[in-house]
């Protein structure tokens, strides 16, 4: 079975992407994030062409912000939209959807950005993930988290450790809670398949040029319970998904179950040609002077 995770960053905006890539990759389940839908109009604009080609689909949508969904070929049993305990900002928002797909517990999820640290939505942020915590830890082991989990676990996940100095997805408060996750039974796959391996990002800002520097952070995540972590064949990101025109500023991450039909062809397809940067050297896009 092939898992993927996808921050398309408005479905409707990506369709012309994401159905090429449904049939190129055929994953057998797909998390999307950012959806930026209302669940009639993804039905319409998205699950239909989807269904088409064999995809049964469930989303938990707003109006132009947040929006998550699944789409299956094996089953997609038991939806849940958010889950217990989940707080909202003020108000519950639409960042977790949840289904049984052949076996498998799969959860998209949307984790909140946390804007600037020690703020209200950093603190909301931090709420929201150790509720989670405590759902996953209620089980099943059979499990998978998908998603824009927006932590960069380590700093081997980013390009430069000084450049997201002071910024969220980087602080130890979030990685901690990160941590809370997989401390409860869960497992990082691309990094338990790759653990030596830098640079693989699944995140690029769309500014001054980041993706075609590489200058680039991994947060989207497949967080499996180790049942079905053992199954793991492959695990990569598809960064040709990045590539040309009207891309998402996230690239899908993909993992293979039982069998690799691509087989383990790397962490990131295809990798990139730009050369790593000179630690201390780059400044993100967002950084004030």
């Amino acid at each position: 079975m092939r898992i993927a995770t996808w921050n398309v960053n408005s479905a409707k905006q990506r369709l012309p992407r994401l159905l090429p890539w449904l049939e190129q990759r055929r994953p057998d389940v797909v998390c999307l994030q950012e959806t930026k839908l209302s669940e009639a109009a993804f039905a319409e604009a998205v699950g239909e062409p989807c269904a088409e080609l064999g995809y049964a689909y469930a989303t938990s949508g707003q109006e132009q912000w947040n929006g998550v969904a699944l789409l299956s070929r094996v089953g997609l049993a038991d939806v849940e939209r958010g889950f217990a305990g989940m707080p909202g900002f003020p108000e519950a928002e639409a960042r977790a959807i949840s289904a049984t797909c052949a076996g498998v517990r799969v959860h998209s999820l949307y984790v909140p950005n946390g804007r600037v640290p020690d703020s209200d939505h950093y603190h909301y942020k931090l709420d929201w993930l150790k509720a989670l915590r405590e759902v996953v830890a209620a089980g099943p082991a059979e499990v998978a988290l998908c998603g824009d989990i927006n932590i960069a676990p380590t700093d081997q996940d980013v390009f430069d450790p000084e450049a997201y100095a002071g910024h969220t997805h980087v602080t130890a408060p979030e990685r901690a809670a990160l941590q809370g996750l997989i401390d409860v039974g869960l497992v990082d796959v691309v990094r338990e398949h790759w653990p030596d391996q830098d640079r693989v990002f699944s995140y690029w800002d769309y500014r001054a040029g980041m993706f075609h520097k590489d200058l680039g952070m991994r947060i989207d995540l497949i967080l499996a319970g180790r049942p079905v972590a053992e199954r793991v064949r492959a695990a990569w990101v598809d960064r040709a998904a990045r590539k040309g025109k009207g891309p998402s500023d996230h690239a899908p991450v993909i993992v293979d179950l039982d069998e690799a039909p691509d087989g383990d062809i790397g962490p990131v397809v295809p990798p990139a040609s730009a050369p790593a940067p000179v630690r201390g050297t780059t400044r993100l896009p967002q950084s004030k002077d």
